[in-house]
């Protein structure tokens, strides 16, 4: 009977829209959550029989429709390890199913989550405010390359910065063609030996004829004999003998006492070795004075006074722990107290063919799913992957006006179907009292 299918369409009708009001009421009640994504309300027509002669009245089903690949707003924060995808991909994160001996036990199951407000916890992983852990590719220290066949929860280790002992200097300075009598003419540097202490080494130049000079290299805290550990030769232009411009370094010979020298060699570094010992064994240093042939590093041009460009070394002392960054590329940081960082770590962005159908789990996670496709771990930035954006978060990507409107549609539907009720009711009650 008609009546009875319009009272169950429109009691269809009813439950459609009140599924459609819990979707409204999530999506408002989350709009200021970082990282949710919305789920709209679709609408289904089911038919009981339709023929060109008869159509009885059917139903309706309401059915979620999934927002994912929506972007929120990205809004800066002070939070330095804030994270937020411009574009599409996700975030790989794990979630906490225990602990032992106070470090956390992980959920083996991959979840992704576009909410990237994380922080470091006690044990120095990175969580968001969902609890739930940043996962990236470890970053081997030596080689300083991406484990991209690995992916796991990032912790940082809070230990010290060891000590590097200096192997190599590096000068660029011009010697005055025509010295100034009696100036003496001098570089000091400061190195470090193994332990990262630090000692002065003093490079003192005399000029012994014109395009013609010796570096005595000194070293106070030498403990393995005198400071003055030796000297060599160093000879510009054609005063060297070998087809160099004029003012460049064409040769370095000559060592003595723990300086070592060797040929030259065209367009190649101009350098020389000396040997001290700081009290923790012999430490041989390469002093570098350029390219032979060039003017990139010591020249020897007009002037009277001595011209110092740069000078630098490669140790490094003891650094303590300072702060964690986040680089653009993905890169997770340690910086230390000393000068010094260490990338420990690589956050990649995973991509599905359609992120729609992921599947929702608490705290913005999703999982994936058979018709999400298959999630693809990729350098941020690369083969349609979005790029980091630090220092910031994704906002919810719900805007509350257009809430509003879905609520007043839903609102007069959910109306318009309680009159159909009422009315089918009214109709019916009219029909048993003619019986009557």
């Amino acid at each position: 009977m008609s009546l009875f299918g319009a009272m169950n369409t429109a009691i269809s009708g009813l439950t459609s829209q009140s599924a459609a009001f819990g979707n409204i009421s999530d999506n408002v009640a989350n709009s200021q959550t970082v990282g949710y994504k919305r789920v709209d309300t679709s609408f289904e027509d089911y038919l009981t029989s339709s023929t060109p002669s008869d159509n009885q009245p059917g139903g309706v089903v309401a059915t979620p429709d999934y927002i994912n690949n929506v972007q929120g707003t990205i809004t800066q924060t002070d939070n330095p390890l804030g994270m937020a995808i411009a574009g599409q991909g996700f975030f790989p994160v794990s979630q906490q199913t225990g602990s032992t001996n106070g470090l956390p036990n992980f959920d083996p199951q991959q979840y992704y989550t576009r909410a990237g407000d994380f922080t470091m916890d006690k044990n120095g992983y990175l969580v968001n405010s969902s609890g739930d852990y940043l996962n990236g590719w470890r970053v081997n220290p030596t080689t300083g390359i991406a484990n991209q066949n690995a992916i796991s929860p990032i912790q940082v280790s809070q230990t010290v910065f060891n000590p590097v002992a200096t192997s190599t200097l590096t000068l660029s300075a011009n010697l005055p063609a025509t010295p100034a009598a009696n100036t003496p003419v001098s570089s000091q540097i400061d190195v470090y030996d193994s332990l990262g202490t630090m000692h002065t080494v003093t490079l003192n130049w005399t000029q012994n004829a014109n395009n013609d000079w010796t570096v005595a290299v000194n070293v106070p805290d030498n403990t393995a004999g005198t400071p003055a550990v030796g000297s060599a030769e160093v000879k510009f232009g054609a005063a060297s003998g070998n087809a160099v411009p004029d003012g460049t370094v064409g040769s370095i010979t000559n060592g003595t006492g723990a300086v070592t020298t060797a040929a030259y060699a065209a367009n190649q570094p101009a350098t020389l070795n000396f040997t001290a010992n700081f009290g923790n064994g012999p430490q041989t240093i390469a002093l570098n004075l350029g390219t032979y042939g060039q003017s990139n590093g010591v020249t020897q041009y007009a002037g009277t006074q001595y011209s110092l460009r740069g000078i630098a070394q490669n140790g490094v002392p003891p650094g303590s722990f300072s702060s964690i960054s986040t680089q653009p590329n993905g890169d997770i940081a340690v910086n230390y107290d000393n000068g010094q960082s260490r990338t420990i770590a690589q956050v990649p962005v995973v991509t599905f063919s359609n992120p729609n159908a992921l599947q929702r789990q608490n705290g913005q996670a999703f999982t994936a799913t058979l018709n999400s496709g298959t999630p693809l771990a990729q350098y941020a930035g690369s083969n349609g992957a979005g790029t980091l954006v630090t220092g910031s978060v994704e906002s919810s990507n719900v805007d509350i006006a257009t809430e509003f409107s879905k609520l007043i549609v839903a609102q007069q539907a959910y109306s318009a179907n309680t009159k159909v009720v009422t009315t089918a009711n009214t109709l019916l009650q009219q029909t048993i009292n003619i019986i009557q």
